[in-house]
């Protein structure tokens, strides 16, 4: 079985879904066992859901760039 320091690992790949399926599945395991990681395991989801309902976006490269430009000259607009 797997150590509740590399259950944490496993979990937050899991989370960008970055793990593969036997670290799935050593999770799974470990989870039947350890009622801390269990908690931790469901906060994560928890919060993998909430910023997936967020749907958030983020500025395209030419629009970061165009800001940061504007930071370091604010006369030039």
């Amino acid at each position: 079985m797997v150590s509740c320091e590399r259950a944490k690992v496993i979990c937050n790949k899991k989370q960008y879904r970055e793990a593969r399926f036997l670290e799935k599945a050593q999770l799974m395991l470990h989870l039947l066992f350890c009622k801390a990681c269990f908690k931790f395991s469901q906060k994560n989801d928890r919060l993998t859901q909430m910023i997936q309902r967020a749907d958030l976006h983020v500025l395209s490269d030419v629009e970061k760039e165009r800001m940061k430009q504007h930071l370091q000259n604010p006369g030039d607009t």
